[in-house]
């Protein structure tokens, strides 16, 4: 795959400019013989050249769209880029969308180009990297050749002289450090913490909706640029725009504003702000707010907004890969069974057939026979149940877990419509799974706010990373799934104190509040730890810690049948003692199926030691405990035929 010069003369720089600004040829016409000259002014092999079979660098590469159907690539070379052509003056994002459906079936490479014959975008693809995007024209090149040539060869070359140097985490501390200064700034004029709070995810909003286009392209960074010296004049601006944004849309200025809504954008209050406070906006208006990361987001927007959590911002959180340690055993490897039970039927009413090819309108040109018919049912009713799948996180903090949890069920939706758009020769079915499949209860209103802004921007960002639309009119929809609310203390009609209610779901994950017992009531008082205490009393020991409420409240909800399985963080000292009673009254009614004794977490910003716990009703039959499989896995989290201590109620 090495490049050599080829024998026919080069182009220069300028030689190539002038021949292609005045060209007027249509894509088709021009896309190929353009990029045998971009191969002539940089020196390098032509697709044809340097593999004339195809193979790994080819014009017109096929592939099957994300979205289903077949299309066609117009220049790919393995491991280095995918290349859009489109007709001079056309919309390069239209192209781009265009390759994002195709870039799994070129093997995902590093580089995605598009360009319209004068303009040229190289869109980077790398994994565990902030997006960047390179732009030039043939203007650029002729007139100042230097950086336009260093891209194009890397592009041709060496796709790893553009891996962006920046991640999407260092990119959300930075965030979360300005918005945690702003927060501490407004705080001290004297307004009130959640006021601020509100007003502040509204801007966070606005400032990642303007890098991905959901609001006009640095509409709040202009208006803040322009006004900064004029704060009352910002505020007026801001209050229009957040009044449009509220209601039905409309022009600002000549640029049109989308209906938003969804209850982050519920009027048009405004917080005023002084010269420093903008100053600080428009320092965080710079970042690329397009690639924040919703795992860490919330977290960390939590602690900057908190004033009693803001001396944690620079602490640890838990990362996405400790998350995965709950959600996949808990959520996704039953899915996952279910799925490839699913194929196994298809694949046998298919075997040695063909599907019924399709019309435009995607129905079948004749009647299809009874096995046909049988095959896409299957498909069809495992598309509809997943999703239909919802998952509860009853103390989700800032959303983090839930947002993991929603992007992995919609990375599954799409394979399973992938899978099934190929198999059964159907019209891709479009993503359908959306913020309202994930559900949370959480008693801090900082927290609760975030992790619905959180749940919403990995959203959005899914389906543009995905090259699908989002939903317009309005774009956001009111997430009263996630409910500001105490999780295991409520009171009846007289007031008394009784357990707390959760909402059904299949599947419950998360990380209650780690509490020692014999801290409780110093740090819940008298009053709410005596009624916690009698809406309790017989189900979890006084003595227990904190976590022991959640985990009870979850074994109940499985064995009333509102949910099928959990997987809940706990101390690991829920081994043990009186919390152990917990997990003893989990293996009467049903089972643990899943359980790490002793891991490191990180709670509060804090390490801790922790115990991770799966139960279900007992009809999962695997088991494993630290990673391995084991026969059992007894209430002390110890596995094996007999329990290692003597376990009593």
């Amino acid at each position: 795959m090495t490049d050599s010069p080829p024998q026919v003369a080069a182009l220069s720089p300028s030689e190539f400019a002038a021949k292609w600004l005045g060209s007027t040829r249509t894509e088709r016409a021009a896309a190929q013989e353009h990029f045998i000259d971009l191969c002539r002014m940089l020196g390098v092999q032509t697709p044809n050249e340097a593999d004339s079979r195809g193979d790994w660098y080819a014009f017109e590469k096929g592939v099957e769209k994300t979205s289903g159907g077949d299309g066609f690539a117009d220049v790919w070379k393995r491991s280095h880029f995918g290349w859009e052509y489109k007709r001079k003056r056309k919309n390069l994002a239209a192209a781009y969308d265009q390759l994002l459906n195709y870039r799994e079936a070129l093997d995902s490479p590093p580089l995605l180009v598009v360009c319209d014959l004068d303009r040229f975008e190289v869109h980077t693809n790398f994994t565990s990297t902030a997006k960047e995007v390179h732009k030039f024209s043939l203007a650029d090149l002729r007139d100042s050749p230097a950086e336009p040539l260093r891209i194009l060869r890397a592009v041709m070359t060496d796709p790893e002289a553009l891996r962006p140097e920046t991640t999407p985490e260092q990119i959300t501390k930075a965030a979360a450090a300005q918005f945690a200064r702003l927060a501490g700034q407004l705080q001290e004029r004297g307004h009130d913490p959640e006021q601020v709070a509100h007003f502040l995810n509204r801007v966070l909003f606005c400032l990642f909706a303007e890098d991905v286009g959901l609001l006009p392209s640095a509409v709040l960074t202009r208006l803040v640029e322009a006004t900064i010296r004029k704060p009352k004049e910002f505020s007026e601006g801001l209050r229009t725009l957040f009044g449009l944004m509220s209601t039905a849309g409309g022009l600002y200025g000549t640029e049109r504003i989308d209906w938003f809504n969804g209850g982050l954008f519920d009027n048009d209050d405004v917080i005023n702000m002084t010269r420093v406070e903008l100053e600080t906006l428009v320092e965080a208006s710079k970042l690329d707010w397009s690639q924040v990361e919703p795992a860490i987001l919330g977290t960390l927007f939590e602690r900057g907004l908190d004033p009693d959590k803001r001396g944690q911002l620079g602490a640890h959180y838990t990362d996405r890969e400790k998350i995965l340690m709950v959600v996949q055993p808990v959520v996704m490897d039953p899915l996952r069974r279910e799925f490839e039970e699913m194929k196994s039927k298809v694949d046998a009413l298919v075997e040695d057939r063909v599907p019924a090819s399709l019309t435009r309108d995607g129905r079948p040109r004749v009647r299809r026979p009874k096995w046909e018919r049988d095959a896409e049912a299957l498909f069809f009713g495992f598309l509809e149940r997943l999703r239909g799948v919802r998952v509860l996180d009853p103390a989700c903090g800032s959303g983090n877990f839930l947002y993991v949890t929603l992007r992995l069920l919609k990375d599954l939706e799409k394979e399973v419509s992938q899978w099934g758009a190929a198999r059964l020769r159907l019209t891709y079915p479009l993503p359908d799974i959306d913020p309202q499949a994930v559900m949370g209860i959480e008693i801090n209103p900082y927290a609760a706010e975030l992790a619905r802004v959180s749940i919403w921007i990995g959203h959005i960002q899914w389906m543009l990373e995905n090259g699908f639309n989002y939903r317009r009119d309005p774009i956001l929809q009111p997430l009263d799934n996630i409910e500001q609310r105490d999780a295991i203390l409520a009171h009846d009609e007289d007031g008394n104190p009784r357990p707390a209610e959760w909402p059904e779901a299949e599947f419950i994950v998360g990380n209650p509040p780690f509490l020692g017992g014999k801290l409780i009531r110093r740090s819940l008082g008298d009053r709410y730890t005596d009624a916690m205490f009698d809406a309790w009393d017989g189900r979890v020991a006084r003595e227990a810690d904190l976590v022991c409420y959640w985990h009870e409240l979850a074994r109940a909800q499985i064995e009333r049948g509102r949910s099928m399985r959990a997987g809940l963080l706990a101390t690991n000292s829920i081994r043990g003692g009186a919390n152990r009673r917990v997990l003893a009254r989990v293996k009467e009614s049903g089972d643990i199926f899943m359980a790490w004794s002793d891991e490191p977490w990180i709670v509060e910003g804090a390490a801790v030691r922790v115990s991770i716990v799966g139960q279900d009703d007992g009809g999962d039959a695997s088991r494993t405990l630290n990673g391995d499989a084991v026969e059992s896995i007894h209430a002390d989290l110890t596995g094996g035929a007999t329990s290692a201590v003597d376990i009593t109620l």
